[in-house]
């Protein structure tokens, strides 16, 4: 498969593609905004295109032609506002989705959060995040897409342990970011996976047979 990788300069983003290239089972492509950005995954031999999540439908569809997944790893970051969270959390994963649709994909990987789809588990202090991201997951379900979402607890810088817990309801957690994006590899050609949602933390399974039990 051909990959867009949405977020591709964030940190789980860039491992995804890393781990991608070194693969030989699929190509990426990565999205970034900036033209700065571009240049490092050129070096690397990387198809790049540059589009922004507060842009239009069609350009990320444009952005998104000729793909046939896309891993949804962006994040308006923890240094910006409630409104960033709202248009790239929320509308920017959205519009993803549409742009999905619109430009004929069938496979969609959402990077969540631990228990978004769980309203009493929010956390207080993020809790504007968590509802951006419970919509973002729900207008996903309910489009044509073969769908995984991914609701990683919280992402450390830790190196990975290749070693996760994957499951549809789980207490709160950690997980090294390498290991999200492991588990997002092992997923990307998974037919079980597909139209599922699950919670993932540190555990004691290889994310390829974690996967297979989803």
């Amino acid at each position: 498969m051909k990959v867009l990788i949405v977020g591709a300069n964030g940190q789980i983003g860039k491992q995804l593609v890393k781990l991608i290239k070194e693969g030989d089972k699929h190509t990426a492509r990565a999205m970034v905004r900036k033209e700065e950005q571009v240049r490092q995954f050129e070096d690397m031999g990387v198809e790049t295109v540059l589009a922004s999540l507060e842009g239009t439908v069609d350009e990320l569809a444009e952005a998104a032609k000729g793909c046939d997944a896309i891993v949804f790893t962006a994040g308006s970051g923890g240094n910006t506002g409630y409104d960033k969270t709202l248009l790239i959390d929320l509308d920017g994963a959205a519009k993803t989705i549409e742009a999905a649709e619109k430009a004929g994909l069938d496979r969609f990987i959402m990077v969540s959060a631990i228990q978004a789809n769980n309203r009493d588990k929010w956390s207080e202090t993020i809790k504007p995040y968590y509802a951006a991201k419970h919509y973002a997951d729900r207008f996903l379900e309910n489009s044509r897409l073969n769908y995984t979402i991914v609701r990683p607890g919280g992402l450390t810088n830790d190196p990975g342990t290749g070693k996760i817990k994957a499951a549809e309801n789980l207490d709160r957690g950690f997980i090294p970011r390498e290991d999200v994006a492991k588990t997002l590899y092992a997923l990307l050609d998974k037919e079980n996976t597909f139209k599922q949602a699950f919670d993932l933390v540190s555990g004691d399974e290889d994310p390829e047979a974690a996967v297979k039990n989803i």
